[in-house]
């Protein structure tokens, strides 16, 4: 099990299928379907908290507000800053637990002590692509919502960042790498985080179980002749840690060797002092 390291960022606690959460001073409740346990609620926070997200039995939710909460606020980790504000299913932005991953490709990008070219596949609001553009990187953010890669350019000018080496492209992942592909671009390292089920622009239907192997041999197709890493992220309940690093051995393995390890990724519970498992990650890395 993989934990993030966060100031800005707390799990409090965790019960009755919710997260009581501090992401900087603003304090909410959201909904988790992993926490099945019925603890007792003894912070006082459960009490206090800035609002609150419901579920919807017909999809969807909304917000509850209980106090004054600011449209936007800052968080930051590590020199990094980015601009939170709360959206319709439950999210907030940014995905905490991912903070390991982000200073795995930190590291790898100043150890190689040379030019690093990054493609971070469905970039969301930009938190990889931060941290990569920070160690040094030069980057290409795609993502096919045109608001999540604004939000990307913004978190990246209040962390300073906006002059660094960086592509923002609203554009569907499979068919770009297809044409950076044919146009014969490479990377020395790759971020995906795909979504489990979702429609393209032109309404093609995206399962994560079917498409994933496909998209996994074009990144492979689109790696540098000396490679530095290939992240994947999943949230599809299916694609156990294990299954993911199977997956990578069997096609990244034998064409550039290197090493594969894969793991829960989740937060440590303030109260509890456990560990939330949050998601999973499986990682590619060349040979040193």
């Amino acid at each position: 099990m993989r934990t993030a390291d966060w100031q800005d960022y707390e799990l409090i606690d965790t019960s009755s299928g919710e997260r009581l959460e501090r992401w900087g001073d603003i304090i909410l409740i959201r909904p988790d379907p992993q926490i099945i346990w019925d603890s007792e609620k003894k912070d006082h926070r459960w009490h206090n908290a800035h609002a609150r997200y419901h579920r919807s039995n017909k999809g969807g939710g909304h917000w509850e507000p209980y106090k004054n909460m600011p449209d936007v606020w800052p968080i930051s980790r590590k020199g990094l800053t980015f601009r939170l504000k709360p959206m319709g299913f439950k999210h907030t932005g940014l995905f905490p637990e991912q903070a390991v991953n982000w200073d795995l490709a930190t590291e790898m990008i100043e150890g190689a002590k040379r030019p690093v070219k990054v493609l971070n596949l469905f970039g969301y609001t930009g938190a990889a692509t931060l941290a990569c553009l920070k160690a040094g990187a030069s980057v290409t953010h795609v993502d096919a919502s045109k608001g999540m890669v604004q939000w990307a350019k913004e978190n990246a000018a209040v962390s300073g960042l906006a002059e660094r080496p960086v592509r923002w492209l609203v554009d569907d992942c499979v068919k770009f790498v297809q044409r950076e592909q044919r146009r014969g671009n490479r990377y020395d390292g790759i971020i995906m985080d795909p979504p489990s089920y979702g429609r393209g622009p032109g309404g093609e239907v995206w399962k994560l179980e079917e498409q994933l192997d496909g998209l996994l041999r074009l990144c492979l197709s689109v790696m540098s002749r000396e490679p530095l890493f290939l992240v994947l992220n999943s949230y599809t309940t299916g694609l156990s840690p294990a299954v993911m690093e199977y997956l990578l051995k069997v096609l990244m393995a034998p064409k550039l060797g290197g090493t594969v390890s894969a793991d829960e990724i989740g937060l440590l519970v303030t109260y509890s002092g456990m560990v939330l498992p949050c998601g999973n990650t499986a990682i590619w890395q060349g040979e040193a």
